[in-house]
């Protein structure tokens, strides 16, 4: 599956943290925006390290994207990176 996952972290030490994390299993597209392929059984355990790192004053949100939206990607600008490494 297709993920985006979105953060808003407060702490430094814990954003970065959350960074590895998301790092591991897909391709930084901007600050605080990962795009993530991931199988079913990566995503629970993607969920549950992100849950034991962040505090109840920060956010994480994921957006799963079905493949005609993933098509339907668009950019301006510079390209984002689309190395997905999905080393855990």
């Amino acid at each position: 599956m297709r993920i985006v996952a979105t953060y808003d972290i407060t702490e430094n030490k814990v954003r970065r943290k959350v960074f590895r994390i998301f790092e591991s299993y897909g391709a930084w597209k901007q600050y605080s925006v990962f795009e993530l392929e991931v199988s079913d059984v990566q995503y629970v355990q993607m969920r549950e390290k992100i849950r034991n790192v962040v505090g109840t004053q920060d956010r994480v949100r994921f957006y799963e994207l079905c493949e005609r939206c993933v098509k339907k990607v668009d950019e301006i600008g510079q390209p984002s990176p689309e190395i997905m490494s999905n080393v855990v």
